[in-house]
């Protein structure tokens, strides 16, 4: 259930008429994800899953986020995992700018009420308007597992709130999948059970602003989150429990991988994406900021050459303001305590035909300090991709380039 509740169960708009229709800005999808987001923002898990996933946009929305590791996306309709789930694989801009950490996402077919030990440890579990669609057993059952055998750090539940519903044009349940939707008061009592039983803490807000006038019946959607006391996930334990494994992966229609008959073929889903823990995409950001670096400082070395060598024949280049604004400037703006370790660094020198900068020079720069502990690593990552010293102690370059005559070097 998404946006039909602006309207009518049936979708029929023009049945209702539009002044009665409440229109949430932004959607009310949105601002449950985007209260999702600003928990990840406030608390940074590393390991989320969320159950009754859908067609994942939620995980779509979380897979940005750096301090995630692992996104796991659990739901009963296959169908809705499989159309949907090829847009988590990594894009080509991914593999341009990898992240920091690692990050798998895996799909499973499966219901929030079987238990399966891959979801242990979690520090995050959503479960954002599916309690609702549970019948008697199964909402029954879906403590027990998620709270008692899962027991996440965090659990966030999103539900309707029924006293919401008499200022829609029905008032009749929001979808025609839901088996209950309950007013604050019940799923209160019901949260505050769970969380005395199962040793977690509850708060509870909303999404969805009621209008003018109609402030007593509270959000639009309900909201309990849950914390463990004591602030972590129940540690693993014991083989038997890890061995426990109850969701299908999720296969999906693959259009990159065509078998030469020319038919598709069906992946199990799940996605790795590129980031600095792996060597080769370190190395590849690692030399791509080297070589950045070491070009925004030989292009600096030939102006101030060419300033001095102005000043000694005492003459001044025409429309000098205009040349300098030619020349490129690169890199970011540093704080000062930033610049004074880069002026207390070695400097770049000239030998030659040959520019060098040494890489103690470079392990100053805020951006290459942060991909590399020392200079004994930085010189292994990059020795096969630049020019170095003999010594090994500087990266060397020419210090003239065939493009140096558009600055005038």
């Amino acid at each position: 259930m998404e946006e039909n509740i602006q309207c009518s169960d049936t979708g029929d708009f023009e049945a209702v008429p539009r002044e009665k229709v409440i229109q949430f800005k932004p959607p009310l999808y949105r601002q449950r994800y985007q209260f999702v987001k600003d928990l990840v923002d406030q608390h940074e898990p590393k390991k989320v899953a969320d159950l009754g996933c859908g067609d994942t946009s939620l995980i779509r929305q979380l897979k940005v986020y750096p301090c995630i590791e692992l996104l796991v996306g659990v739901d009963i309709d296959e169908d809705k995992l499989r159309w949907r789930g090829d847009k988590l694989a990594p894009f080509l801009g991914d593999f341009l700018k990898p992240r920091d950490l690692d990050l798998t996402i895996t799909l499973y077919h499966g219901s929030a009420v079987e238990r399966d030990s891959r979801l242990l440890g979690f520090d995050l579990i959503t479960c954002i308007e599916l309690i609702e669609h549970l019948d008697s057993g199964d909402l029954a059952r879906f403590p027990e597992v998620v709270f008692g055998y899962l027991s996440p750090a965090m659990i966030v539940i999103s539900t309707p709130n029924s006293e919401f519903n008499p200022l829609f044009p029905i008032v009749t349940l929001r979808d025609s999948d839901h088996k209950f939707e309950w007013n604050r008061m019940q799923f209160q009592t019901w949260s505050l059970y769970m969380a005395n039983r199962y040793n977690y803490s509850v708060e509870f807000t909303g999404v969805g602003e009621p209008p003018a006038g109609a402030e007593n019946v509270g959000y639009c959607t309900q909201i309990g989150i849950f914390q463990k006391n004591g602030g972590k996930a129940t540690p693993l334990c014991g083989s038997e429990q890890l061995d426990q494994h109850v969701y299908k992966a999720v296969s999906i229609l693959c259009e990159a991988a065509v078998r030469p008959t020319g038919t598709f073929i069906r992946m199990v889903f799940t996605a790795s994406y590129p980031s600095l823990q792996q060597e080769r995409f370190l190395r590849l950001v690692l030399v791509n900021e080297v070589s950045r670096q070491v070009e925004s400082l030989r292009v600096r070395y030939l102006r101030k050459l060419k300033e001095r060598e102005d000043g000694e024949l005492g003459t001044k280049p025409k429309d000098a303001g205009c040349s300098q604004a030619h020349i490129p400037c690169f890199g970011p703006v540093f704080s000062e305590v930033e610049k004074a370790r880069i002026k207390t660094s070695p400097k770049p020198f000239c030998i030659g035909d040959k520019f060098f900068v040494p890489l103690q020079r470079l392990l100053a720069y805020p951006k290459l300090s942060r991909l590399c502990a020392d200079e004994e690593m930085m010189r292994s990552v990059i020795a096969d991709a630049v020019g170095l010293s003999s010594d090994g102690s500087a990266v060397m370059v020419d210090l003239h380039d065939y493009f140096d005559y558009l600055f005038d070097f």
